[in-house]
């Protein structure tokens, strides 16, 4: 398996490229900013795109997913039931994505979004057990996910706490790589690190180790900071349900 990591500091946010090197197919998760980056990093690594995946509407940007696919000819991945205008290939839960040797299964994990998506990637060349999982803004290194961009924080808190139930039943050795780090407006404590495991996590993230629903929820709910400028209008735009600015 193949597998990039890009980080970004404008805004701060964790995109990847990864695949299977042996049949020269891959994908991409959560692209942000310029295209060709990506197009780049694909040929050099000998793989095609097939997928272009964003784990959710994003409040703090605009997503590259789409411009990405058309220029990669891949297909734009979200959530089956995400509130988007523009075409995509919708995914539900446990639907698998095959890129060769590399298997995708999709996770619906909603809080810090409805449409919120995890992926567990398993590297069939070396395991029939998962091996990573790409956790977008559900479980970052450190913190979760804000849980007041797309419905009220209470009510998002109580989803999230079921969604990162189904994260803490992942073995603790599967690595955890998040759509974010410190720096990020989608979490509040996020480790400059940006990446971890089920484990680590599971021992030392203080938000992860709640396992009342009620003290979480007000957990979730205290000191949020003030949202992205601007987070309505950009879920809109990346829904193909707004245009940019001229």
């Amino acid at each position: 398996m193949i597998l990039r990591q890009f980080l970004h500091t404008d805004p701060v946010a964790i995109s990847y490229l990864f695949g299977c090197g042996g049949q020269a197919i891959g994908a991409v998760v959560d692209p942000v900013g310029v295209v060709a980056p990506y197009l780049r990093a694909a040929e050099e690594t000998g793989m095609a795109l097939r997928y272009v995946i964003d784990t959710h509407l994003h409040a703090d940007h605009v997503s590259a997913g789409r411009r990405l696919a058309e220029a990669a000819g891949a297909d734009y991945v979200l959530y089956a039931e995400a509130p988007a205008a523009a075409p995509f290939t919708g995914v539900a839960e446990g639907a698998v994505l095959q890129l060769g040797n590399v298997e995708v299964r999709v996770l619906h994990t909603p809080g810090h979004t409805p449409e919120h998506i995890c992926l567990l990637v398993t590297d069939r060349k070396r395991a029939d057990e998962p091996w990573l999982v790409f956790t977008g803004h559900t479980l970052m290194v450190g913190d979760l996910g804000r849980t007041e961009l797309a419905a009220s924080a209470e009510e998002g808190a109580r989803t999230l706490f079921r969604s990162v139930g189904r994260l803490k039943g992942l073995p603790d050795y599967v690595e955890v790589l998040p759509g974010a780090y410190s720096g990020s407006v989608c979490g509040r404590t996020l480790s400059g690190n940006p990446s971890s495991t089920i484990g680590f996590e599971r021992r030392h993230n203080e938000a992860f180790r709640i396992n009342d629903e009620d003290a979480f929820v007000r957990a979730m709910v205290a000191d949020i900071p003030e949202p992205p400028a601007g987070a309505a209008e950009l879920r809109a735009l990346n829904a193909g349900l707004a245009s940019a600015a001229a």
